[in-house]
């Protein structure tokens, strides 16, 4: 891969906002195990093995499960995720995919009968964030450790 630009180096005022949004997701009332999972699903379709593989490591320090971790890509057809973390992962798709399948009405009502419109807004700015990031470090050419 050619060499890409920094973008913390070159435009700190662009990556302290970035920060800024990944403060408050920090901040919020979602609980972490939710915020990881969003966060490596949304990575793992957007194809972002710099995220990929941060956000697993995170994970597991926080004391994610290499079984859940493993299953998250089909956990649609997995018994290891709480329906409250179904709708989360629903939503992060569909957010995810935005262009080529908007976010139904389903998934939109499903995630709003576990979490309420606070914690859905949150819920909201973290898949928006975690994309945000994959689109920097696969842009810039970030690789994994």
């Amino acid at each position: 891969m050619s060499n890409r630009i920094n973008i913390h180096q070159v435009n700190p005022e662009a990556y302290a906002a970035m920060s800024g949004m990944e403060k408050f997701v920090r901040a919020s009332s979602l609980e972490k195990p939710i915020i990881e999972l969003v966060k490596i699903r949304a990575s793992q379709i957007n194809g972002c093995a710099f995220c990929i593989n941060m956000h697993t490591k995170e994970a597991r320090s926080e004391g994610e499960t290499e079984q859940r971790i493993y299953a998250l890509s089909a956990w649609r057809d997995t018994p290891y995720f709480s329906e409250k973390e179904r709708a989360a992962l629903a939503l992060t798709e569909a957010v995810t995919l935005i262009s080529s399948q908007h976010v139904t009405d389903d998934v939109y009502q499903e995630s709003s009968k576990h979490f309420d419109d606070k914690s859905l807004s949150e819920l909201i700015m973290a898949i928006i964030t975690i994309n945000g990031w994959n689109r920097i470090a696969i842009t810039t050419g970030l690789m994994p450790e």
